[in-house]
């Protein structure tokens, strides 16, 4: 039976509430939003043919799969708290013929990982959640060999993601929302380099380094599917809204939609750190 640390008790029962199987039937979506993180931490993580790799949060696991390809002569282990997404990470695997990519239903910050077993830790956008991420990144450190290295993507400060931000705009109607505070599970949990450096030196990790990858990532191909993928985001601030606010937040951001129709499809910009560190 998996067991979750107490401090990420709440995110597992948001991310693995069966009625929230959005998350599973959007993954393209979600994959076309993060293609140029993706293809940056892929291109920091440098993967050999032998290596052993963990990768944390790993969702449906498009970031297991292509790190197995490229270990052709190694192995991928996918990890993450919802068994919904990794029932699809495992369809999605076998569809690909990879037989070199395992998952595990697990809680990083506590899985009782084998000692000095990978060469290398990747997530793309799967460790921002943690309730206590110095004890998640120690326990990962553990895992990782010595002289073993850590490349994961996270997303910068909202200020520098105009995707959350002006969605978030939209979506309130002028209405206060709670803000979560500074370093809160979340997001933007790791967008401060200076906290990150803290979080991973504490750890056990050392040289650690960031990449700025900026660029418009996109949401849809047209205002309604981009309005259909979005939507799904905010859910929750839609249905716990009034109707009368329910109303103005859908028709902002509608108009919020509008306004980043480039003809070729929706464009929010977005800006990600690609994280590096070894042990």
């Amino acid at each position: 039976m998996t067991t979750v640390h107490p401090s990420n008790a709440e995110t597992a029962r948001a991310w693995d509430n069966r009625e929230r199987s959005y998350w599973v039937e959007r993954e393209t979506y979600f994959d076309r939003a993060m293609a140029v993180p993706h293809q940056r931490l892929l291109d920091a993580a440098a993967i050999r043919a032998a290596d052993r790799i963990l990768d944390i949060g790993c969702g449906n696991g498009q970031t297991t799969r292509d790190a197995a390809r490229l270990a052709s002569a190694g192995s991928a282990l996918g990890i993450d708290v919802s068994a919904l997404m990794l029932d699809r990470a495992r369809l999605r695997t076998a569809e690909a013929g990879i037989t070199n990519a395992t998952f595990v239903h697990g809680d990083a910050t506590n899985h009782p990982f084998e000692p000095a077993s990978f060469d290398l830790t990747v997530s793309r956008m799967g460790v921002m959640f943690f309730g206590e991420p110095e004890l998640a990144f120690a326990n990962i450190a553990r895992a990782l060999r010595p002289g073993g290295r850590l490349v994961v993507a996270v997303w910068q400060d909202l200020a520098h993601n105009e995707w959350l931000r002006e969605i978030t705009n939209a979506v309130a109607a002028g209405r206060p929302m709670p803000t979560p505070p500074p370093g809160a599970p979340g997001p933007m949990a790791l967008g401060d380099p200076e906290r990150v450096r803290q979080i991973l030196g504490a750890a056990g990790f050392q040289d650690v380094g960031f990449e700025d990858v900026q660029a418009p990532s996109c949401y849809g191909s047209d205002a309604e599917d981009a309005f259909g993928f979005i939507s799904g985001l905010v859910e929750t601030a839609l249905r716990e809204a009034d109707e009368p606010t329910r109303a103005r937040a859908v028709a902002g951001l509608r108009e919020t939609i509008a306004t980043h129709d480039t003809g070729q499809g929706i464009y929010f910009q977005s800006a990600a750190w690609v994280v590096t560190a070894r042990i």
